[in-house]
């Protein structure tokens, strides 16, 4: 019932940014933690930054102090600032959201159809 659709993916020189923006639609109760995962080839798919409804945020070591993850909770949207972009950064992100669709039904991790984000040398 939840979907996510991401925008904002693009291709850009070391040293340059990116904004990432992902919107929640369909049904929603409530949506608990928002987040951004990414996968590059041959790699299993990791955790980026996270964010609770409550704002506290958790970023992976390789991206603290270069991403900034932040979202509207009246909106259903999270964003990620991503700053000094390395190659090592290329991958396709993927939004992540754990909502609760109904009042009564329980919480599920829904995930959009990804984002390229391609960093070059």
């Amino acid at each position: 019932q939840v979907r996510l659709v991401e925008s904002g993916g693009g291709l850009v020189q070391a040293g340059g940014s990116l904004r990432l923006s992902c919107a929640a639609s369909g049904s929603i109760f409530r949506i608990n933690a928002m987040g951004w995962y990414r996968q590059a080839p041959g790699k299993q798919r990791e955790l980026v930054a996270a964010i609770t409804s409550g704002g506290n945020t958790n970023y992976a070591d390789s991206v603290k102090g270069r991403f900034t993850i932040s979202r509207d909770n009246a909106k259903n949207t999270v964003n990620l600032q991503m700053n000094s972009l390395k190659p090592e950064d290329t991958a396709v992100y993927y939004c992540n959201t754990r909502a609760k669709p109904t009042i009564v039904a329980p919480e599920y991790d829904y995930w959009g159809h990804g984002t390229q984000v391609t960093v070059s040398s």
